[in-house]
């Protein structure tokens, strides 16, 4: 197995729930962390969801009203993911929220 440490970054243009990550074919990702920086005057309502691939479901991991001018991590903990698996984020205020993702991607050689 090959491990290889990457970021994401994201900026959210709409208010739509929009995917930042998706685990590549043949991979384990484990997500270090999720920072998420609000560039407004007042407080933006925030949530992350997983769509775990194999179960076919979506769970809400962060819901969370993120202070003006501030930055918060959206993952308390190691997450990890398996192929196909999606982060998405929705907000209520486009244009404002912007972040970084630092992942682990962990690639199977013996399955792909």
């Amino acid at each position: 197995m090959a491990n290889v440490y990457k970021n994401a970054g994201f900026n959210l243009s709409t208010t739509n729930l929009t995917t930042v990550y998706t685990c590549p074919a043949d991979r384990t990702a484990i997500i270090k962390s999720i920072q998420i920086n609000n560039d407004h005057s007042g407080a933006i309502q925030t949530e992350i969801s997983v769509t775990d691939s194999s179960a076919s479901a979506t769970f809400k991991i962060y819901h969370k009203d993120i202070a003006a001018d501030t930055t918060d991590n959206g993952v308390l903990s190691p997450l990890v993911l398996e192929s196909g698996d999606i982060i998405k984020i929705q907000v209520d205020t486009a244009n404002k929220i912007e972040g970084m993702i630092s992942y682990l991607e962990i690639f199977d050689e013996k399955s792909a």
